[in-house]
């Protein structure tokens, strides 16, 4: 009764309407910056091959025109999100194009990607549109303005994960001992002004390893403590600022300097939204009579809600552990690697020489991965086993074509992990197309000593 009562009272909806707008506006800038780099070009259109998550390989690539229609698509989702406009068709546009794009190559996957496929997502399901926007504008009925807390801790909820289990996953020996990989990133930043001269000292990189898991492990406690919250804050917006100066990680620090606040109070919320929307003549004040709005947005609450919410919840919470279920490394592995919010965590490369085997005349020669590959998906497919076996399938259906029949492929793949001397993935005469990719453990890989 007490999580009930938790999730059914209610509160302004001036955060769910600021959280609305704030995506929207990261979203279409997302997307521009995107589009204006070339890479629908470089990532989508010029690839001859693209890696596939396991069960979606039916997500296949659009031809030029449908890959820009699709992007085109993401910037009216965003569009309609950020300005409120026909919302229950701009949200689920925006989180269905943006899905689609980022499944079709694996080697493209990033955290704040899969956070905003998220984020987007339940904002389809949210009333956020009901409240300072367009579709409000044009029926003015639609307006409520109180909704059921839940909404509003449900998306809080979502960035609490991002960051508790970016600290979790730095409790290791790498991280905290050894100072690993930061040992080996920050003295190539030397050259900043002021702080760039303390990177060249072990001591710096053992100091920031450390206040990297405390801060992402327990900033959201402190951002929810209202004595604590400014200093927390504060701490939000010098982490990413570093963070973002040191390494290239998009706009990841600038989506989580931007979303953690919707920890703030409604009440700055409201005098955010008073402030844009002033500017247009368009803003009407929240009244003071709960008792009135209850009606409107807290009645007619289907019972299994909260069921459904405990179980997105549970799979939040438990799908970034199911590495546990993996023997073994899982940075050497990467099995349970994706998924679980482990941001720059490593300093892995690989190096993979591909070898076709015509086993009718026993011919064997070299693959020139160039041919197949652009340098960002071979740096990647090197150093992922899951890859590694895609890559391998996909030749040898190739040669098949070429007129080998029954090919061998097989592959010398060299890994080197925060430092270590270089060693073999797996044995370099194996079989590869004799071998699946699937959810079980990958027991063809060599053990990391």
């Amino acid at each position: 009764m007490m999580i009930t009562h938790f999730l059914h009272r209610p509160v302004s909806i001036a955060t769910l309407a600021y959280a609305r707008i704030l995506f929207g506006a990261l979203a279409l800038f997302s997307t521009i910056r995107f589009m204006a780099l070339g890479w629908i070009e470089d990532h989508f259109i010029n690839s001859m091959v693209q890696f596939k998550y396991y069960g979606f390989s039916w997500v296949d690539i659009l031809p030029a025109w449908g890959m820009y229609a699709l992007h085109i698509g993401m910037l009216l989702g965003a569009l309609g999100m950020l300005l409120g406009a026909f919302y229950r068709i701009s949200a689920p546009l925006f989180c269905l194009c943006f899905c689609y794009a980022e499944l079709i190559d694996i080697t493209y996957y990033l955290n704040h990607y899969y956070f905003f496929s998220l984020f987007g997502l339940l904002l389809c399901f949210l009333p956020a549109h009901r409240y300072c926007s367009i579709d409000v504008w044009r029926k003015p009925d639609l307006q409520v303005k109180m909704v059921p807390q839940w909404t509003t801790a449900l998306l809080q909820f979502q960035i609490f994960v991002v960051y508790f289990f970016a600290g979790i996953a730095k409790i290791n020996s790498d991280w905290l001992l050894e100072a690993l990989p930061l040992r080996i990133w920050l003295p190539a930043h030397d050259d900043l002004p002021i702080i760039g001269q303390l990177f060249r000292y072990p001591l710096t990189a053992f100091l920031f390893s450390w206040a990297g898991m405390l801060f992402d492990t327990f900033v959201i406690f402190f951002l929810l403590w209202r004595p604590t919250q400014t200093l927390a804050y504060l701490a939000i917006v010098v982490f990413h600022t570093i963070t973002g100066l040191l390494f290239q990680i998009g706009i990841f620090p600038v989506v989580m300097i931007a979303l953690t606040t919707m920890y703030f109070s409604p009440k700055f919320h409201q005098k955010t939204l008073a402030q844009i929307f002033r500017l247009f003549g368009a803003y009407d004040k929240v009244p003071e009579n709960r008792k009135e709005v209850m009606k409107t947005s807290v009645q007619g609450t289907k019972p299994g809600l909260t069921w459904i919410l405990g179980a997105y919840v549970a799979f939040q919470l438990l799908f970034p552990l199911r590495y546990l279920l993996y023997p073994g490394n899982i940075f050497w592995t990467e099995e349970g690697y994706r998924f679980s919010w482990r941001v720059m965590l490593m300093e892995k490369a690989g190096t993979a020489a591909f070898y076709v085997k015509d086993q009718a005349t026993g011919r064997e020669g070299q693959v020139l991965n160039g041919d197949f590959l652009c340098e960002h998906q071979e740096k990647q497919m090197a150093m992922q086993p899951d890859l590694i076996l895609q890559y391998a399938h996909f030749l040898a259906n190739h040669y098949q074509q070429k007129g080998i029949k029954n090919p061998k492929v097989r592959a010398e793949v060299y890994v080197t992990l925060n430092g270590r001397s270089s060693r073999l993935l797996f044995d370099p005469q194996l079989d590869l197309t004799k071998l699946t990719d699937g959810w079980v453990h990958k027991s063809w890989l060599n053990d990391l000593h």
